[in-house]
């Protein structure tokens, strides 16, 4: 994964609440990942309120657009917090471990996109509802998935 760190941590944190410490990153998030600026230039603009009740509106009010990966159901197993401490990482307890933010922020530390790519399908299942809901952090998940080989398809053979 050369290069994708920073990437993975400014969209982890562009997918975390827009608390006032995000509106001070945004400068940064915009140069250090070009390819959120432009989900850092709507959220620049965009009113502190009118942010933050939209954050709300696609993530928690029982919209179908959950960042938690154990709610796509697929084959890969959600990451556990033993898996964050064998890579000296410890969770805050604040949101499991199969929060994507956290996902993210744990690819970004450790140099690997395994669990990102465990989780395409997921990745990809909520990348198209954001994109149908037409809401800005789509454009968060784009740049993550860009990043991630396709989902294979089909049966190897043997």
């Amino acid at each position: 994964m050369p290069g994708f760190e920073v990437l993975y941590q400014a969209a982890a944190l562009c997918l975390m609440y827009p608390d006032d410490d995000f509106r001070a990153r945004l400068p940064l998030l915009r140069e250090a990942a070009p390819q959120l600026r432009e989900f850092a230039d709507h959220a620049a603009v965009k009113p502190p309120m009118e942010l933050a009740a939209h954050y709300v509106e696609v993530f928690e009010a029982g919209q179908d657009h959950s960042l938690y990966l154990s709610v796509w159901r697929e084959a890969a197993p959600a990451p556990s917090e033993e898996l964050y401490r064998a890579h000296g990482l410890e969770t805050t307890g604040e949101e499991p471990p199969d929060f994507l933010p956290a996902v993210l922020e744990f690819a970004s530390r450790t140099g690997s996109d395994a669990l990102l790519t465990e989780h395409r399908h997921g990745l990809d299942q909520l990348r198209s509802k954001l994109t149908d809901f037409g809401t800005p952090y789509a454009t968060v998940l784009d740049a993550v998935c860009a990043t991630l080989p396709p989902v294979a398809t089909g049966r190897q053979a043997p």
